[in-house]
């Protein structure tokens, strides 16, 4: 049986605190629950980074559904698995894949993000 590498690193990352430039630091929960069909990977994560005030300025998590939008057709399927790009941001779906790609999308956006404060 093959180990799932990525999964395993996430699941060892959790409760981490990982400081960065200029103050900022990046929190990783995540732990494995049932499969469902809110989380069919069976994995339940939230990983931000903050600004020095501790703020949130980016996330990913399936913490919550996100709210379908007011109109049109209301029976689809409720996105769990989303990212924020600031404190107010309600989210936006992300389309988790494996556990090693979230990590490589999260600290990739990271980084863009701490360019972008530095600028």
């Amino acid at each position: 049986m093959a180990t799932d590498i990525g999964l395993a690193t996430l699941l060892d990352l959790n409760d981490s605190i990982i400081a960065q430039e200029r103050g900022c630091w990046v929190k990783i929960e995540a732990w494995e629950v049932p499969k469902s069909d809110e989380i069919p990977h069976g994995i339940r994560y939230c990983l931000t980074l903050h600004d020095c005030h501790g703020r949130r300025v980016l996330g990913y998590d399936n913490a919550h559904a996100l709210k379908p939008a007011k109109k049109g057709f209301t029976g689809r399927r409720l996105e769990y698995d989303h990212r924020h790009r600031h404190a107010r941001d309600k989210g936006v779906p992300y389309a988790f894949e494996t556990a090693y790609q979230l990590l490589a999308d999260f600290f990739r956006e990271v980084d863009v993000v701490l360019k972008e404060m530095n600028e």
